[in-house]
């Protein structure tokens, strides 16, 4: 079997998406098939190409046996919509010209946006044949949620072509339940045609360690009950939120480490500065090896987004990583989230932006460490990055 698989993101990223797509197609070459991958140069979130490559027309290079073939896309850094949506064009029609050429049995194009799948659905009609559409988000619904476009014309283009994906779509991929449930009841999609490949974790790379000793002194954070946010610093994240809870704490023994980039971080440094905040550090990214590294020492994985409707359907990606790493979590995200951290006890639980539950759950958090130790391994045994991996395939060579 031949995948060509679409992805604006890929390692070495670290992204979710990139993670994602990088370590299923890793395990699908494990089970014999021939993978081509289309993205662009690794370039996210800062807009800086990475050292050792270029932004040219047409590169390929060869990653744990996936091909990887790389295009010019327009490079913008992860803020500013217009930007954004301008590097996402761009993408589509140069993977949509690259696909062409590529030799291939089906078709695959995740999101987050959108328009990486209009490019997937081109290449299945020029193509003739089937494609595949991985939901990861629910956009546009998603950017009304995070006050990045408001309802209007263009919404409700975006809003159609949406749906025209999703009914052209030969097969789609979802990452939670609810994403399922919601093309079923809004967009009347058939429920055989939709398969629920959730998020996991890679148990290789992610498992229990001590803490690493060197990195907490280097952190001046030894002692500290540290509660830990890796990813992200965008529009959805609701952050500034945390820094000025931060504020209200008066127990000096819990630090907040927050290490990662985006469209807020200028705002959260600057927010964190005339706040004075001395139980805040914030760093930029760092790779996967060191990502685990950092969650070492953390005693607290910190997993919050805005309060909105449109963020109940989302299981964010960074709850599997800390769990691996028997890291418990302090949840401010509603619906299937919340649900499965009550489920397996491996956290708790506060309403998005509500500070008083917000320090409630975490001087609890602070009490009692180990509460949560015993129940780690049941909620893994449903996240293995290689088994959910495996089982998309299945679902892929399905007739």
């Amino acid at each position: 079997m031949n995948i060509l698989f679409l992805s604006d993101n890929f390692y070495p990223e670290v992204n979710a998406p990139a993670t994602r797509t990088y370590e299923h197609c890793r395990a699908w070459v494990k089970h014999g098939v021939k993978v081509t991958v289309i993205t662009g140069v690794p370039n996210f979130p800062d807009g800086i190409v990475f050292k050792g490559y270029k932004n040219k027309l047409y590169q390929t290079e060869i990653i744990d046996g996936i091909r990887v073939i790389r295009i010019w896309t327009y490079i913008s850094e992860n803020k500013g919509f217009i930007k954004r949506i301008i590097d996402y064009l761009s993408f589509m029609i140069s993977s949509f010209i690259a696909g062409l050429f590529i030799k291939t049995d089906i078709i695959i194009a995740t999101s987050p946006q959108f328009f990486t799948s209009i490019s997937g659905r081109w290449l299945s009609f020029f193509k003739r044949k089937p494609w595949v559409m991985e939901v990861r988000d629910l956009w546009p619904e998603s950017i009304i949620a995070v006050g990045a476009m408001k309802e209007g014309l263009v919404i409700r283009y975006f809003q159609y072509l949406e749906r025209k994906m999703y009914q052209t779509a030969s097969k789609i991929v979802v990452v939670t339940d609810d994403f399922k449930k919601k093309l079923i009841e809004s967009h009347h999609i058939d429920s055989a045609k939709i398969c629920v490949v959730k998020n996991g974790a890679n148990l290789k790379l992610f498992k229990p360690q001590d803490k690493n000793q060197n990195l907490l002194e280097q952190l001046e954070l030894k002692n500290k009950f540290i509660v830990g946010y890796v990813g992200t610093h965008g529009l959805a994240h609701a952050l500034d939120f945390i820094l000025k809870a931060a504020k209200k704490i008066k127990d000096k023994n819990i630090h907040f480490l927050f290490i990662g980039s985006g469209a807020k971080k200028v705002e959260l440094l600057k927010l964190k500065e005339e706040l004075s905040l001395t139980n805040v550090t914030m760093l930029d990214p760092v790779n996967k090896e060191m990502v685990k590294e950092y969650i070492s020492v953390m005693d607290v994985g910190l997993v919050n987004l805005k309060k909105s409707t449109a963020f109940k359907s989302v299981i964010p990606s960074k709850i599997f990583e800390n769990i691996a790493m028997h890291k418990p979590i302090l949840l401010g995200v509603e619906g299937e989230s919340k649900v499965m951290v009550e489920k397996y006890k491996v956290g708790e639980f506060f309403e998005p932006e509500n500070e008083n539950e917000f320090l409630q759950k975490l001087t609890l958090m602070n009490n009692k460490p180990n509460s949560y130790k015993d129940n780690f391994d049941d909620f893994l045994k449903n996240f293995d990055r290689e088994e959910l991996a495996v089982e998309m395939l299945t679902f892929l060579q399905k007739d």
